[in-house]
C-alpha cells in the first residue's frame, strides 16, 4: 500500500516560494540596518542607553500591536495585512534615513515595529492557509531557514554599507521592502490559492478556542522559552560572556552567534520535513532538551572552543524545535480558519520572552555570575518539556479531518479521534 502522505514528492505551490523569497529579503534588509542603527542614534548626541531604547522601541511596538494585527488578519484577511505591514515598514525606514533629531528617529523606528508585526502574523496565517496539511513542517522549516540566511547575510552587507554613510542602509532597506511588496502583490494578485475563501461564511478561531488544544498551550510555552533564550539572552549576553568572562575580542562574539545560526540552518528544513511524517512532539521535545542543556552549559565554558561547540549544539536544538512548533500551531488553526489572534498570541509569547530574558539574565550575570544566568535560562526549558510531554499524541493534533479528506487516509470517526 502506498504512503498516503507523499511528503517528499509534493511540489510546493509557487505562492509559497514567493513568501519564502520575501522573507529572505526582509531579513536581509533588517540585518543591513542593524549595524548602523546604534551608531546613527549616538550621532544625535545621546548615550548608549538612549541608543538601546531606539532598538527596543521596535520590539516594544511589535509586542503592543500584535493583538491588533491578529484582529486585522481576522477582519480584512492575510494579504492586505501583509502588504500594508510591508509598506509601513518601508515608509518608516525611509523616514529614519531623513530623521533630523533623536526623537524623530525613535518615533519612526517604533512605527516600523507596527508594520513588522502586521506582516509577521499575516505571513504565518497565509502560509497556513496555502500549505497542504501534510507538508506544513517542511514549509515551516524552509521559511525559517530563508529568514535565517537573510539574517546572517544582512549584517555583513550592512557593515560594508555603513562606510557610505549611516543613512544609506535605511534607504536601501526601504527601497528593497517596496520592491518586495510589489512582487508579492502582483505574484499573488491572481492566485486562486491565496485568495480568501468565498464559499460560505469565513471560519475564524479565537484565542480561547485554541487554548483548548494541549498542543497550542505547549507551543505558547516553548515559544516563550525560545524567545527568552534565543532572541533575548543569546544576543544580549553571549557577546558579553566572550569579552568579559573569556577575555576575548569582540569579533569572537560574532563568530559564536554565527556558529549558532549555522547549527540552526543545518537541521531546520529536514526537521520540519520529518515532523510531517512522525509528528511534532518528538522534534520539539528533542530540541528543547538539546538547546536547554547546551544553553545551561554556555556559562561554564572554559574557553572559546567549548563556547563555539556549545553554541552550535544549541543552534541544532533550536533548529529541531522551531519548524515543528510552528507547524503545530498551524495544525491547531487549520487551513480553513482564520486564526489571527491565535497567531498573534504565539508571536507575542516569543516577544515577551525576548524582552524579559535579557533583563533577568543580565541582572543575574551582573549580581551573581554568567554561569547562573545561563543555567537558569537553560532550566526554563523544563516546564516546556513537561508541557509537550503531556500532549496526548505524537502526530498532528488538529486539522486531521481535513487531511483525511484530502488524502483519503481515515474516515470521519478516526479523524475526530485525532483532535485534541
Amino acid at each position: 500500500m502506498s504512503d498516503p502522505l507523499p511528503v517528499a514528492k509534493t511540489r510546493l505551490p509557487s505562492e509559497i516560494w514567493v513568501l519564502v523569497s520575501a522573507a529572505f529579503v526582509i531579513a536581509l534588509g533588517y540585518g543591513i540596518v542593524a549595524p548602523a542603527l546604534p551608531q546613527f542614534a549616538v550621532s544625535f548626541g545621546v548615550g548608549a542607553f538612549a541608543a538601546t531604547v531606539v532598538i527596543s522601541s521596535f520590539a516594544f511596538m511589535r509586542l503592543v500591536f500584535a493583538p491588533v494585527s491578529g484582529s486585522l488578519v481576522q477582519r480584512i484577511g492575510e494579504r492586505p495585512t501583509y502588504l500594508t505591514g510591508l509598506v509601513i515598514v518601508a515608509v518608516s525606514t525611509g523616514a529614519v534615513a531623513f530623521a533630523s533629531s533623536y526623537w524623530q528617529l525613535l518615533v519612526f523606528r517604533g512605527l516600523g515595529g507596527i508594520g513588522s508585526t502586521m506582516f509577521t502574523v499575516s505571513a504565518l496565517g497565509l502560509l497556513i492557509r496555502i500549505t497542504p496539511p501534510h507538508i506544513r513542517g517542511r514549509v515551516s522549516g524552509l521559511y525559517a531557514t530563508s529568514f535565517l540566511f537573510g539574517s546572517i547575510g544582512g549584517p555583513l552587507v550592512g557593515a560594508a554599507l555603513v562606510g557610505f554613510g549611516l543613512r544609506v542602509p535605511f534607504l536601501i532597506y526601504a527601497v528593497t521592502l517596496l520592491i518586495a511588496a510589489a512582487v508579492v502583490y502582483f505574484r499573488l494578485k491572481g492566485s486562486a490559492l491565496a485568495a480568501p475563501e468565498t464559499a460560505g461564511p469565513t471560519v475564524t478561531m479565537s484565542f480561547r478556542e485554541a487554548l483548548l488544544a494541549p498542543m497550542y498551550r505547549a507551543a505558547l510555552l516553548s515559544n516563550f522559552v525560545n524567545g527568552w533564550a534565543v532572541f533575548g539572552v543569546r544576543v544580549a549576553l553571549v557577546p558579553l560572556l566572550v569579552v568579559q568572562a573569556l577575555h576575548a575580542g569582540e569579533g569572537y562574539a560574532g563568530i559564536a552567534l554565527t556558529v549558532f545560526a549555522i547549527g540552526n540552518a543545518l537541521v531546520q528544513i529536514q526537521a520540519g520535513r520529518l515532523s510531517d511524517a512522525h509528528g511534532r512532539r518528538p522534534f520539539v521535545l528533542a530540541g528543547l532538551v538539546i538547546a536547554g542543556a547546551a544553553t545551561a552549559a554556555l556559562g561554564f565554558s572554559p574557553n572559546l572552543w567549548v563556547l563555539f561547540a556549545l553554541s552550535a549544539v544549541a543552534g541544532v536544538g533550536s533548529g529541531l524545535m522551531n519548524p515543528a512548533q510552528q507547524a503545530a500551531v498551524a495544525d491547531v488553526v487549520g487551513s480553513k480558519a482564520r486564526g489571527g489572534p491565535v497567531l498573534a498570541a504565539f508571536q507575542m509569547a516569543s516577544d515577551v520572552g525576548s524582552v524579559l530574558g535579557p533583563l533577568v539574565a543580565g541582572l543575574l550575570a551582573e549580581q551573581v555570575s554568567y554561569s547562573v544566568a545561563f543555567a537558569i535560562t537553560g532550566a526554563l526549558t523544563v516546564p516546556a518539556i513537561v508541557a509537550w510531554a503531556m500532549v496526548p499524541r505524537s502526530g498532528r493534533d488538529a486539522d486531521a479531518h481535513e487531511e483525511a479528506d484530502q488524502v483519503g487516509g481515515a474516515d470521519g470517526d478516526e479523524a475526530e479521534q485525532k483532535l485534541p
